[in-house]
């Protein structure tokens, strides 16, 4: 067994970035940039008014101190007017400020009489109320650097400078395969012995949060021969494959032994932690397969803490698991030496470890925002100790 910083770095040494590829702007979103990209226009590509008023010269203004009123500007107005510097033009925000103009006045501080504009405001100053042309960004200039998260904001920024398409690391192509004799599907009847299958639920809506769609789900029974042939379509369609149940020591946990079958090499398997020791992790090529103890909160707990792991360098992404140090509520003792990860709940003072740590038990990891990380060498904790914790999505 290897610790959990060793199975870590080892995915970390192992996992690269995946090719990237050229999305439209719009489907952008959570992804990383992978490349720098540059602005393709001015913005503003024209020196426009911020405000709804008058468009004037102001040193026309010093010197007429009155002006008269020559038409309008509205946004989007499609040729360029030009004024006299004893001139102004009514203006709305966004539109093109007249040549001739460097200035707008706020309509709530001017008077019209007679046709005549007399200016209230006080304030006034040449460039007032005109964001200048390329003020934002020029034509050429860094838009945004590679790594950039695409955010909502970084979305909308690139589409003002007239970006339409992006290159960003793509999301991988998953696979989910659960195994077991005992399953069937939420919706129909149990027979005696069997359970719901929730893990391909569970790992479906968190990879959703990452979003990574369309997820396709195959079931495989305890027989080394079929689970074979299942992984090794897995593989062929897939960056990743995720199978859960069937690799501890038991007479019908084939995974390894399917694994090695298909050509993957292995990573490692089992580690020095609960939930969750007897993890799997392999290679074949550039492609991951993770097996996951079949437990459902082994398998979340898996899923936050390595495959996440793994999906950062594939995808490029800043780290999805938010880590901090927070007293405990109450005090703790392990049972093992062994990394524990305990469900818990953060509430921006202290965390606590929720009741029920069991691996088959979900309720709680579903009340649960976060995970205890205890190291495998200390034993006690106790009430107001400083933990690590993962805040989880």
């Amino acid at each position: 067994m290897i610790s959990v910083t060793e199975a870590k770095n080892m995915i970390r040494a192992n996992a690269t970035a995946l090719t990237p590829a050229i999305v439209p702007l719009e489907q952008a979103v959570g992804r990383v940039l992978a490349a720098d990209v540059f602005a393709q226009t001015d913005i503003p590509a024209f020196d426009q008014s911020a405000m709804d008023g008058y468009a004037l010269s102001f040193a026309g203004f010093q010197l007429h101190n009155t002006l008269t009123i020559h038409g309008e500007v509205p946004a989007g107005a499609p040729e360029q007017f030009t004024l006299q510097a004893n001139q102004s033009m009514r203006i709305f925000t966004g539109a093109p400020v007249p040549a001739g103009a460097n200035t707008v006045v706020m309509q709530e501080k001017v008077e019209v009489i007679d046709g005549k504009l007399i200016i209230k405001d006080e304030q006034l100053r040449a460039g007032l109320n005109v964001r200048p042309k390329g003020s934002e960004i020029k034509t050429g200039e860094l838009a945004l650097t590679k790594g950039q998260p695409l955010t909502p904001a970084a979305v909308g920024f690139l589409a003002t400078t007239g970006v339409s398409e992006v290159p960003v690391y793509p999301a991988p192509v998953m696979s989910i395969i659960v195994t077991g004799n005992e399953l069937q599907q939420p919706g129909r009847e149990l027979r005696y012995g069997q359970v719901y299958e929730c893990n391909s639920y569970q790992l479906r809506a968190a990879l959703q949060l990452l979003q990574i769609e369309e997820v396709p789900v195959f079931e495989a029974k305890d027989d080394p021969h079929t689970l074979k042939g299942i992984l090794q379509n897995a593989l062929d369609d897939s960056d990743v494959v995720l199978l859960t149940g069937g690799v501890s020591a038991g007479n019908y946990d084939f995974v390894p032994e399917a694994a090695a079958a298909c050509g993957v090499t292995t990573l490692f398997h089992k580690l020095k932690q609960r939930p969750g020791k007897p993890l799997y992790v392999g290679q074949k090529g550039d492609k991951w397969v993770f097996g996951l103890p079949g437990n459902p909160s082994s398998v979340l707990t898996c899923f936050y803490e390595y495959v996440i792991t793994a999906l950062e360098q594939l995808m490029q992404l800043k780290p999805v698991l938010k880590t901090i140090k927070a007293p405990l509520a109450k005090a703790y003792s392990k049972t093992a030496v062994l990394t524990f990860f305990l469900k818990g709940y953060y509430d921006g003072q202290t965390v606590v470890p929720l009741d029920s740590q069991e691996s088959y038990r979900l309720r709680s990891f579903a009340m649960a925002n976060c995970l205890l990380c205890l190291p495998e060498e200390k034993m006690e904790f106790a009430a107001g100790e400083e933990v690590e914790v993962h805040l989880i999505p």
